[in-house]
């Protein structure tokens, strides 16, 4: 099988999608070769059979040059893929899923929002299979869609050898509103127990009001010295925020299996989540069932409070839901199938 994969950002020091270049590293160990078509190019170390080519916006180029930079890469290249990969955009399939079809090249479009439209149903048409993680999100419903693992490095997040301190309180997100920090924040003004919690996060928006507004809101919780703001991180390091906090918490709404998620899970994490999609897999105490300042609190609280005992039961529960179920191994195993059409 000869790949293309269409994707954001091949980029080891993206907080974001720094993730997606050992993806990379995984499919090119399963197929013959593999072409990476990005929106921005920055640090990465890939095997030589693959091929990444930039549509130019590390260097500032218009949008009207990243489409034509597109169309310009799919065309030369199309005698080196038969198989292509869309991770994320749809609207990559919107503007070559007819080109795609015409070359009689098989479409695999992940996307695991949980908003969309007829366009989305577009995009869909001309996949041959649409991959999504979260069962609320938008294209469960279609009848090419398939559910995948998440897709967690394994060998990367894993347990330290001695546990933090059971206080200590991670909240790590892009400081965008779909994010809720206000309402981290204003959870952890209503905890009574003792914690010292860390926010590590950078908004995609400059001039953010947004972020502006959290940073003050912060400022009585960071005087007491209970919190502490940072920036987004790179990717590679945020294993040790994970392995340094006993309790992630994570508030984005379900309809996004958040990878974050599961890289605290399988690190060793305690997780305080109002996804859906760990009902069952997540203490209950812990799960929160309105995204308000109340309920958030009482879940924090509710792992605050668990015994030494009940917190190393819940974290070998959690590790081992993440590498049965959720492991990149497993996830390019499954995917490598679909990509095949087997």
């Amino acid at each position: 099988m000869k790949l293309l994969i269409v994707t954001q950002a091949v980029d080891t020091e993206d907080p974001v999608l720094g993730f997606f270049v050992r993806w990379i590293e995984e499919f090119a160990k399963h197929v013959e070769h593999v072409e990476v078509i990005c929106l921005k190019l920055g640090k990465s170390d890939l095997p030589k059979n693959v091929r990444v080519h930039s549509l130019g916006k590390e260097n500032g180029v218009s949008r009207v040059k990243y489409i034509f930079n597109f169309y310009r890469y799919i065309w030369q290249l199309r005698h080196d893929y038969d198989t292509v990969f869309v991770h994320m955009n749809q609207e990559y399939v919107l503007l070559a899923g007819k080109i795609w079809w015409l070359f009689g090249k098989r479409i695999i479009l992940w996307r695991n929002h949980r908003q969309g439209s007829f366009l989305t149903h577009i995009a869909g048409f001309f996949a041959r299979s649409v991959c999504y993680t979260s069962p609320e999100a938008y294209v469960a419903r279609f009848s090419n869609a398939y559910k995948m693992p998440i897709g967690i490095d394994t060998n990367f997040f894993m347990p330290p050898a001695s546990l933090p301190p059971n206080n200590t309180i991670l909240f790590h997100g892009r400081l965008d509103p779909i994010k809720k920090a206000e309402v981290f924040i204003g959870a952890l003004s209503n905890i009574s127990l003792q914690f010292h919690a860390d926010l590590y996060g950078s908004t995609t928006q400059t001039g953010s009001q947004y972020a502006k507004n959290i940073i003050t809101q912060a400022q009585p919780l960071v005087a007491k010295e209970i919190l502490v703001l940072h920036q987004g991180v790179r990717y590679k390091n945020t294993r040790e925020l994970y392995q340094s906090h006993a309790i992630y918490v994570n508030l984005t709404p379900p309809g996004s299996f958040d990878k974050t998620i599961g890289e605290a899970m399988a690190s060793g994490c305690v997780v305080v989540s109002c996804n859906s999609a760990l009902r069952g897999i997540v203490h209950p105490l812990l799960m929160v069932l309105d995204v308000d300042v109340q309920d958030v609190a009482r879940g924090i609280s509710a792992a605050l409070s668990l015994s030494a005992q009940e917190r190393t039961a819940e974290i070998q529960k959690l590790q081992t839901y993440i590498e049965k179920n959720h492991s990149l191994e497993r996830l390019i195993s499954v995917l490598r199938n679909e990509l095949a059409g087997i």
